[in-house]
């Protein structure tokens, strides 16, 4: 059929894509022109439309709805759908394995050529890749079924032919090894992985991922079988409740909600009061329903409410997403693309997901599957009103148990004790306020005194209420369940209660045995039984957190029983831990870097131990949230000199790690305390860290403003070590906005303090910076030069970050010098070097570096993928300067989308008022003049 323009084509293409569903007019006309639609873009359409209707004659219709068009059709006429369909039904679990590999061998002989071939634009660009992808997965499936039935011989030929064309394609590699291995060509397939890690390395500076790894390792181990064929099975549910009571009501409400019929996704909130048993309730309905979800079920503690930081969506995501089998390595690192990951991998699986503690619709949104084969069960304090009005949640609002439902609970915990007294234990049961929380520690409390009458822990529990207060700060009698509480704590052994007093006085979200011991003044070995006997009682999660109702009544407890010298002594021995735990790590992760740290006091508290760099980091990013709880309450209420020692402490993991907003909180706490006090010396320090995170995230009058200032004071001060680092830091910013003389006057002036000082990590981190300067004027002999001088010094200190800094800017100028080989050769170590020690800035700026230089010796569609991978990164740290730069390689890189590209880094430079928005103008303005 010849249907004429191109345009036309792309029309058609449109609609076929999603053929059945009507695709608004906009949608239409974006598809069709993408950013550059001619003036009367309706109308062309409405013509190509008129078109496509005469030339389809009878074989389908093109039917105006709902602001759009839909073109009806058999679906299984079309290979696309048939393909899809074909697939789908092989992924069924189901489904026997010969069928599934006939299904599979059915869908890739309808893959005749590539899709939507003669069809331009960014979005057929997409939809290819996208198609690209499902063949892809659907090649790795038939192979991995055939050779599972005994073929492979008849497997390695086909999936030989496929990886010559694509040579980076992992999901193909890993069972190309596999088929070999299982065909008896052992050498073939660890020579087959051998050529794929030589080339992964040398074309995207990355090794193989696990599953190609795994498939490797299997072949020297000589495991004869291929690997399961069946997606994973999450089956996260916590263990079911003990001594689950009442609730009936509530649990046929919800399991009715599964069968409303209407064919929309299944989404349940559950709301209600602290301690009142929403988690007991969505953990015994989950466990009960769990059989109507085959394909697994998924649950995640949102900490909404607890004293733990809540789970952002993105994390959240990215353990959902390794539960159901993706890859760490093909984690998105946007949260938006990792939702729709996400839905994607749940399409058509019938799972269960219980989000537990949510704090509000925002948190949930991205966590909703898209499919309505699947069902989300919330629960929050919240009444979660969005996630009812906008996604057609059923609500379930969870009052206090009923008495006899209390007194039921009770029974199931205490036992016959119960029935032997009935008065009591109603008593008891409305002096818990009817909460489920307050009910099982007064019940554990119970089973401690069997000799013991109901009647004598009621009359006890009595005397409490005469002098506490209700715990809820609303007052509601319902909730008074202090009494409990204390009466549980006072039947702790000394050393528990003491240790559970102190607790109350951490002001950070969580805590581990160390901070515990530092707290208490005690040894490891004594903390962690401590620990583990309030884990016992109920009265700390584990062995790492208190309930928030817990940890109120815990400071109360600490504040009436502690004089006031012991509570600022125990908060002293904390503040010191953390000071020196800190330290310890940054002397594991940065050891070059130890100078210029704050001395750190020795501690009799334990400390941790950090093996490797990557034990230090991942101890540091696990209690960023606590160094955060410690700085904003030392900065408001003392002592100020922690604030501002534990911001010094941190700023190099702060800052190379890419956690801007958290160093911005950090650095104005820190001079916030340091101004409070008059402390000079943390007011030049803060300043200048401020300078610094401010220039990172592309907002540079106010990191020259905070600059130059913490430069005044450090000069008032005296001190050289200070103004070297801010002189520095200015050019780095003057070098940003294009001032290249001011930078080179700041940085030569840097270097000859840090000289003066015997700074030789100062001098090589300014020879880098020097560096650039030199190659941005045009004396790249100089720079080059200059950067294997620092190169040499950063490996003598073991400084591997200055290390991949200074192969970076080497980089730079052989690029500058129009040598993309040995460009590339430098930036593919540097991106190696950065990845290892987890500095994302460095690490953004050397994938840019290393696209451009695949651009420049002719490899476009490589550098597409360092473009996108920096683009990515740069985003989710916040640096809009490296976001404009990859946006402007991917404009170079591909250029369908060169304007949509340089539009967007436009905007970027722009707003940074950085000198290179003018060279983008005039690329947009010669692009579009063509």
């Amino acid at each position: 059929m010849d249907l004429g323009p191109v345009k036309r084509r792309t029309v058609l293409a449109a609609l076929l894509v999603d053929v059945g569903r009507p695709v608004p007019v906009e949608a239409l006309i974006d598809r069709v022109w993408g950013d550059d639609p001619p003036a009367k873009a309706r109308e062309v359409l409405y013509a190509h439309i008129a078109r496509i209707r005469r030339l389809l004659a009878d074989s389908a219709v093109v039917e105006r709805r709902s602001g759009g068009y839909a073109l009806l059709v058999d679906r299984d006429v079309i290979d696309l759908h048939r393909f899809r369909s074909l697939v789908a039904d092989a992924r069924s679990d189901d489904c026997p394995d010969a069928r599934r590999a006939a299904l599979l061998g059915e869908a890739l002989d309808l893959w005749q050529s590539t899709p939507l071939a003669d069809v331009p634009g960014i979005w057929a660009t997409a939809v290819r890749e996208g198609l690209e992808q499902q063949r892809r997965s659907a090649v790795a499936l038939w192979a991995r079924t055939e050779s599972a039935l005994g073929h492979a011989s008849a497997v390695v030929d086909r999936l030989q032919e496929l990886v010559a064309a694509e040579p980076l394609a992992e999901p193909l590699l890993v069972e190309l090894v596999r088929a070999l291995h299982l065909a008896g060509r052992t050498a073939e397939a660890l020579d087959t992985y051998a050529r794929a890690r030589a080339r992964l390395i040398e074309e995207l500076g990355v090794d193989p991922g696990p599953e190609l790894r795994a498939a490797h390792e299997a072949v020297l181990r000589g495991v004869p079988e291929p690997e399961p064929l069946r997606r994973p099975v999450p089956a996260q549910l916590p263990a079911d409740v003990p001594a689950f009571t009442g609730r009936a009501s509530a649990l046929a409400e919800l399991s009715a909600s599964l069968v409303d019929g209407s064919g929309a996704v299944v989404v349940s909130a559950v709301s209600g009061t602290a301690g009142v048993g929403k988690t007991a309730l969505a953990i015994r309905w989950a466990h009960e329903v769990r059989d109507r979800f085959p394909d697994g079920q998924l649950y995640l503690d949102l900490r909404g409410y607890g004293t733990e930081p809540p789970v952002t969506p993105s994390a959240a995501l990215a353990g959902f997403l390794t539960a159901l089998g993706v890859s760490a390595r093909d984690l998105p690192l946007d949260v938006d693309e990792r939702a729709a990951r996400y839905r994607t991998e749940l399409s058509g699986r019938r799972l269960l997901v219980v989000l537990d503690n949510a704090s509000s619709v925002e948190q949930v949104r991205p966590l909703l599957p898209g499919s309505p084969t699947c069902a989300t069960l919330v629960t929050s304090r919240d009444t979660l009103a969005g996630l009812v009005a906008v996604h057609g949640a059923h609500r379930l609002i969870l009052d206090l148990l009923d008495p006899a439902e209390a007194v039921s609970l009770l029974r199931s915990l205490i036992g016959p004790r119960v029935d032997a007294e009935p008065e009591a234990a109603r008593a008891l049961a409305e002096q818990c306020g009817r909460l489920p929380l307050a009910l099982r520690v007064a019940a554990e409390l119970a089973g401690g005194r069997p000799d013991s009458t109901l009647a004598d822990l009621v009359a006890e529990l009595e005397d409490h209420r005469a002098r506490l207060d209700l715990l809820d700060a609303g007052g509601d009698p319902r909730a008074d369940v202090r009494a409990v509480f204390s009466w549980s704590y006072q039947r702790l052994p000394g050393p528990a209660a003491r240790m559970f007093r102190r607790l109350g006085l951490h002001p950070g979200p969580e805590f581990d045995a160390h901070a515990a011991a530092a707290l208490a003044s005690e040894s490891l070995a004594d903390a962690r039984q401590a620990l583990t006997v309030l884990s016992r009682a109920h009265l700390i999660r584990g062995a790492a957190s208190l309930h928030d109702l817990l940890r109120a009544y815990a400071l109360a407890q600490s504040d009436a029983e502690d004089p006031p010298a012991a509570r600022d002594a125990a908060r002293a021995r904390l503040f010191a831990y953390y000071l020196a735990a800190a330290g310890a790590a940054m002397d594991v992760l940065y050891p070059a870097e130890r100078h210029r740290r704050p001395p750190v006091e020795p501690i009799s508290s334990p400390l941790p131990t950090f093996p490797t760099p990557e034990d230090a980091r991942a101890w540091l990013d696990r209690h960023r949230p606590a160094f955060l709880a410690v700085c904003e309450y030392t900065a408001s209420r003392g002592p100020g000199s922690v604030a501002s020692a534990l911001a010094s402490t941190l700023y190099v993991y702060l800052d190379n790690g890419g956690h801007s907003a958290d160093a911005l909180t950090v650095h104005t706490l820190a001079l916030t305390a340091a101004e409070r006090t008059g402390d000079r010396a943390g007011v030049a320090a803060a300043l200048s860290h401020l300078g610094v995170v401010y220039w990172q995230i592309g907002r540079y009058p106010e990191g020259m403003e905070h600059l130059t200032r913490a430069l005044a004071v450090f000069r008032e001060l005296g001190d050289r070590t200070g103004e070297a680092r801010a002189v520095g830091n200015l050019g780095v910013i003057s070098q940003q906005i294009g001032r290249y003389d001011d930078a080179e006057r700041y940085h030569r002036a840097a270097l000859a303090l840090f000289g003066e000082l015997g700074d030789r990590v100062g001098e090589a981190n300014t020879q880098t910076n020097l560096g650039d300067i030199l190659m941005r004027v045009g004396r790249n002999e100089q720079a080059i030069g200059m950067l294997r001088e620092a190169l040499e010094r950063f490996r003598e200190l073991g400084h591997q970050g200055g290390e991949a800094t200074a192969l970076t800017n080497l980089g730079e100028v052989h690029l500058s010098l129009d040598r993309p080989a040995e460009a590339a050769e430098y930036l593919r170590e540097a991106v190696r070097l950065f990845a290892t020690i987890g500095e994302r800035y460095g690490q953004t700026c050397a994938l840019n570096g290393l696209g451009e230089a695949e651009v420049g010796r002719g490899c476009a569609s490589t550098g597409a993928v360092m473009f996108t991978e920096a683009l990515a990164l740069a985003t989710t740290i916040g640096e809009r300067a490296e976001q404009a730069r990859a946006c402007v390689g991917l404009a170079r890189a591909e250029p369908e989308s060169a304007r949509g590209r340089l539009r967007e880094a436009l905007a970027l430079y722009v707003e940074l008022g950085s000198a290179e928005a003018e060279t983008v103008r005039k690329e947009l303005e010669s692009f579009s003049a063509r």
